[in-house]
């Protein structure tokens, strides 16, 4: 599985952070102004994801995780080669919201690693996961930043497309998942609605979700506008594709370096508390980010930024386990991925607005007031119940659950 997320994470990372160079390249039908195109090319997408997300994490409780990722990396293949063949920005934007009614392969593996995983582990799990798919993102922007300049951006389509069928074919034929339908999922035609209603009474899971709704939001409110203002610094468009890989590629590399240290030592300290820290680190360097004057001061910003993520995604994805039951996990991470998208969808119309009538260098301050919102929501909320507190609580529940099944 940390395999299969380091091929996702490389496949779309040949393309991902380039959109925008690459809606600027196809030009509109409808005369938008390529902010709003770029905005609306990564918010698409997003949208339908928070959408079904939650309903396709229902499913996997229902019938099996695995069967969720390789459903989502065939989706993806198919839609991705399709994006390889737009001809306008307007066809590159249906074809992204497409994409997200099909897509979800990371938080499938989430889901899929999380219903495995000793609790008191799941730090040191997910942040395994976060090693594969931060190498994958590290990778990925460089390769394709290079192979854009020297073929082409479509051809990065059909690089991707081709490495999603290979995750799909590796995880039917190299995953045997030992999974057995929970007696507490729910049946029925409405049974996806009380599992909701079940997971989502849980205060704590409610606040961690908003967390990952802030993280995602204040990530992707760069997402349309980088590219942009690295072509800014360097003043040229000649090589502007290897830049911005190299500035995206520095951040994974950082996050891929701190994520599985952070993760364990989360399950040491507690998470919420290496949450809080790498929020603020996060906020601090972003918000910096806004004074750079070259690509290098950008890239070295945007580097302790990324290794501050890399203690952030790992924490909040194991408070997640932590916080919900055994059988749940497809549900939770489902409802995860559909706040997660939500954060997606807003970060780059956020993005693409504060560009228009600010100013990019706007936008990653206003970046790093998202995290400071973050950190203060984490101090309030999740750092207040302590770990241990949580692991009894947990042991208990299913203490409880095996003595009722015992009965039965």
């Amino acid at each position: 599985m940390i395999a299969a997320q380091f091929g996702t994470a490389l496949g779309f990372s040949f393309f991902h952070p380039f959109l925008p160079l690459y809606v600027r390249q196809l030009g509109s039908t409808t005369g938008l102004g390529v902010e709003l195109l770029s905005g609306l090319v990564f918010s698409g997408q997003a949208v339908t994801m928070a959408i079904l997300s939650p309903i396709w994490g229902a499913v996997a409780d229902r019938y099996g995780r695995k069967p969720m990722v390789i459903r989502a990396s065939l989706g993806s293949a198919v839609t991705v080669l399709l994006m390889g063949l737009a001809q306008s920005a307007e066809q590159l934007i249906g074809l992204r919201i497409v994409q997200g009614l099909v897509s979800g392969t990371i938080s499938a593996s989430a889901a899929l690693v999380a219903s495995v995983t000793p609790r008191e582990h799941c730090g040191y799990a997910m942040g395994m996961l976060q090693v594969g798919l931060w190498s994958g993102v590290a990778a990925g922007p460089l390769v394709g930043g290079v192979l854009s300049d020297l073929a082409g951006f479509r051809v990065t389509f059909a690089v991707t497309s081709l490495v999603l069928l290979l995750v799909a074919v590796g995880v039917w034929i190299g995953v045997d998942e030992p999974f057995v339908r929970s007696q507490q999922v729910q049946s029925g035609t409405f049974g996806f609605l009380m599992d909701w209603r079940r997971v989502l009474s849980s205060r704590w899971l409610d606040f961690t979700l908003a967390l990952r709704f802030l993280s995602a939001l204040g990530r992707s409110t760069l997402e349309p506008v980088l590219p942009l203002f690295v072509l800014a610094l360097a003043g040229s468009v000649a090589g502007v594709g290897t830049s911005t890989g190299l500035v995206v590629g520095a951040a994974s590399v950082a996050t891929t370096a701190t994520s599985v240290w952070l993760g364990r030592l989360g399950d040491r300290v507690g998470h919420g508390r290496v949450a809080l820290a790498s929020g603020i680190g996060t906020a601090i360097f972003l918000g910096a980010s806004a004074l750079a004057q070259t690509v290098w001061q950008l890239l070295v910003l945007h580097a302790l930024a990324g290794a501050c993520v890399g203690g952030l995604l790992p924490s909040l994805s194991a408070l997640l386990a932590e916080y919900s039951k055994s059988g749940d996990e497809g549900c939770v991470y489902g409802i995860d991925s559909s706040m997660t998208s939500a954060g997606r969808a807003v970060g780059p119309l956020l993005g693409a607005a504060c560009a228009f009538w600010l100013s990019v260098r706007m936008t990653f301050a206003i970046t790093g007031l998202v995290f400071v919102a973050a950190s203060a929501l984490g101090a309030f909320t999740v750092c207040r119940p302590s770990l241990d507190h949580r692991r009894s609580r947990h042991a208990a529940a299913d203490l409880d659950e095996k003595r009722r099944l015992d009965r039965q």
